[in-house]
């Protein structure tokens, strides 16, 4: 998946990420690309398994997309094999009036996932270095300051344990117009619809600006920038599950041995 992983330093164009790649996959290999993502949820329980049991690393997910990109059906479509009990889901409005009273990472460190456990954004605090820059609420000086801050801050929670996943769902403007649509037609959907996703979406070009520079200004060695073409979800789910995977693996777990004054080879319950 190297592919779709910003190197820090390096120029980066959004538009180098294609919103309809299916990599090696086709429409007529679908269901063989949904295999291995089954194969791949599997594998992604064992190793949460081991996160849990092991409580030396935690596994943070940071999800950032344009709204309409299956941000939610991607928590409950690809993590829905782990166990609730160590997993971790927080969802990111705008700031009420006691977050607003902190600094603007203040709600994120205190969201951040205990060992053991993987905790997921929807959205984060990236938002406030995106939304804020298309409106104009924080000028690009801010902006600059901010991107150094994050990049701290994410490098400290690495140097203590957290390994940190960002993805970056890239869909493309007539995909949003497609998902925008399913919410207003379909009775099930419209609670999820809100009249200010059609105001925002006319910054639309404002808004792959901002991405791309906070993108570019923020994949770090420790925790890179992964940009997932989103508007094919079998696909998206695929590679996104390879990408947790790998992180897992990454971390060489292992079971704790137990209470070593205790014989387990010779005890027996009777």
């Amino acid at each position: 998946m190297d592919k779709y992983v910003v190197k820090p330093g390096q120029k980066f164009k959004i538009s180098s990420i294609k919103p309809d790649d299916t990599g090696k996959f086709s429409a007529e290999t679908r269901a063989e690309c949904e295999a291995k993502t089954a194969d791949l949820k599997e594998k992604m329980a064992k190793l949460q398994n081991l996160l849990f049991a092991s409580r030396n690393h935690a596994l943070l997910v940071v999800i950032q997309a344009m709204d309409g990109s299956g941000k939610d059906s991607l928590v409950g479509n690809v993590f829905d094999s782990l166990n609730p009990n160590g997993v971790q889901v927080t969802y990111y409005k705008a700031p009420n009036s006691l977050e607003l009273s902190h600094d603007y990472l203040w709600r994120i460190h205190n969201a951040c996932p205990p060992k053991g456990i993987v905790g997921i954004f929807n959205r984060s605090h990236y938002e406030d270095v995106l939304i804020t820059r298309v409106h104009g609420w924080v000028d690009d000086k801010t902006a600059e300051k901010r991107f150094a801050q994050i990049r701290n801050f994410e490098q400290m929670l690495v140097e203590n344990g957290t390994t940190i996943v960002k993805l970056h769902l890239r869909i493309s403007l007539e995909e949003q117009a497609i998902q925008l649509q399913e919410r207003i037609d379909d009775p099930t959907k419209r609670w999820k619809f809100n009249p200010g996703d059609l105001v925002e979406r006319k910054s639309w070009d404002d808004y792959m600006r901002v991405y791309q520079e906070a993108i570019a200004a923020t994949s770090i060695d420790e925790a890179p920038w992964h940009v997932i073409p989103g508007d094919k979800r079998w696909y998206r789910n695929y590679v996104i599950a390879s990408i947790i995977v790998d992180a897992l693996e990454a971390m060489k777990l292992e079971y704790p041995a137990g209470d070593k004054t205790v014989d387990f080879a010779n005890l027996k319950v009777v």
